[in-house]
């Protein structure tokens, strides 16, 4: 529990104000607190997210995490285009798709184009495996149902793109998404430019702890996915006991811990009332936010490999360096 209190990570906040920043290492600054913009690819969802996208920003959002693999750029930029807030004010991230890293420009070009809110906050390399590019296809798959992957281009390649795109002058920040500390130790063989931010899959039963720290080593930033652990953790006895004691919801509860550690949170949510309770965050003493780090235990819940092939979309967990983890209670 005295980790917790004596975390000497530099992104660390001092507080725990919603529209609380941190910086990232060519000085860029994000807001703290995002709202995710993932919607299942059928008319109806994608349809709607324009709509909830707009509550956000109404309810105090001020960062858009969003991906072209999402389907979701050109209703985020329709959001943000109707909010009536000034761009300036608005961050925005996107993603290179997995079946795009062999063109990285005009993908870049294609998100610019779909959001259409004049330049992107913060670009990422979304995995840091390649699936094959079929048109019209994105998820190939080999015979034997695994997906297609191709080494034509490594992700050092692709990286090597990503940061040219920081010359055009209409992104502002460039990162990397799903890396680990054996891909991240890959990528800097070639890198010019250090990740600005790494969006992994966070919890309190996936802390990273090992990656977290590497990462503060290195200069990035960690943004979160999957932040509350779903049901999983919102549901654990430790959760429920302490939204109880401070009045409020377990999603709460859990990114007040993100927050603690400095970690940039994306959780998504269509429903305008808990739109405001993700975006008022408690704080936690540092005996109960000590509490919340014993929970951790390397469960990830968003993307495990599929129980057949053993594989997470093409790679396996040693390739994605995912094999190593040991927890740091």
């Amino acid at each position: 529990m005295a980790e917790a209190e004596e975390d000497p990570h530099p992104f660390a906040p001092s507080t725990m104000s919603a529209k609380q920043t941190i910086q990232l290492n060519n000085g860029v600054s994000v807001p703290i607190i995002g709202s995710g913009s993932w919607a299942p690819a059928k008319p109806e969802a994608q349809a709607k997210v324009k709509d909830w996208i707009l509550s956000a920003l109404k309810n105090g959002f001020r960062h858009i995490d969003t991906a072209q693999g999402y389907g979701t750029e050109k209703a985020v930029g329709e959001a943000i285009r109707a909010s009536g807030i000034p761009r300036e004010e608005i961050f925005v991230t996107t993603k290179l798709p997995w079946n795009h890293n062999h063109r990285v420009r005009e993908s870049f070009e294609q998100s610019l184009k779909n959001l259409n809110v004049g330049h992107i906050d913060l670009y990422l390399l979304h995995w840091p495996q390649a699936i094959a590019f079929e048109e019209g296809n994105d998820l190939p798959k080999n015979p034997d149902g695994t997906y297609k992957t191709t080494d034509s281009t490594t992700f050092n390649d692709t990286w090597a793109e990503i940061e040219k795109l920081l010359d055009t002058g209409k992104v502002r920040a460039i990162g990397v998404s799903n890396f680990s500390i054996k891909t991240l130790e890959q990528l800097f063989k070639t890198a010019k430019i250090t990740p600005a931010v790494n969006q992994v899959e966070m919890h309190p039963y996936l802390a990273q702890n090992e990656l977290r720290d590497y990462c503060a080593q290195k200069g990035i930033v960690i943004t979160a996915y999957s932040p509350s652990g779903y049901s999983n953790v919102r549901s654990d006895p430790l959760i429920v006991s302490l939204a109880e004691k401070y009045k409020v919801s377990s999603n709460q509860i859990i990114f007040a811990w993100h927050i603690s550690r400095g970690t940039i949170i994306v959780p998504k949510s269509e429903n305008n009332e808990r739109q405001k309770e993700n975006i008022a965050i408690p704080t936690l003493s540092p005996e109960d936010l000590g509490k919340i780090w014993t929970l951790d235990r390397g469960q990830r819940l968003c993307n495990k490999a599929d129980p057949v092939h053993k594989q997470v979309w093409g790679w396996t967990y040693e390739q994605l360096g995912w094999e190593d983890y040991r927890p740091k209670l």
